[in-house]
């Protein structure tokens, strides 16, 4: 049976991109981004071929980045903590490249 790591929503991040995402197709996207980082084969492998999930570069805590999709430029931000992904902020494709900014704006939201 398949195993599946927690997602802890704390901030409505996935009411928020339903919202606020432009066309069906990125919102299917966004769905299918939670799917894989869900899944706890791709954890334990480090193999996210969707979402490309990774550590964001220059912030002392330990913040990934996922791609909504590869082209659209929106990205989730998660951390982990106590075992468990929370989401932490849906960054339009816009804001995506100045990623430093992003986090020090919300900067009560990361721990």
């Amino acid at each position: 049976m398949a195993q599946f790591k927690t997602i802890v929503d704390e901030y409505g991040i996935i009411y928020s991109a339903l919202h606020n995402l432009p066309t069906t197709q990125l919102k299917l996207d966004f769905l299918e981004a939670l799917a894989e980082l869900e899944d706890n084969e791709c954890h334990r492998t480090i193999s996210f071929p969707k979402t490309r999930l990774h550590k964001v570069v220059g912030v002392r805590q330990a913040i990934y980045r996922a791609d909504v999709s590869k082209t659209s430029g929106w990205r989730i931000h998660v951390q982990y903590i106590d075992g468990k992904l929370h989401l932490k902020d849906l960054v339009p494709g816009a804001n995506h490249d100045d990623v430093q900014r992003v986090i020090k704006s919300k900067k009560g939201r990361y721990t």
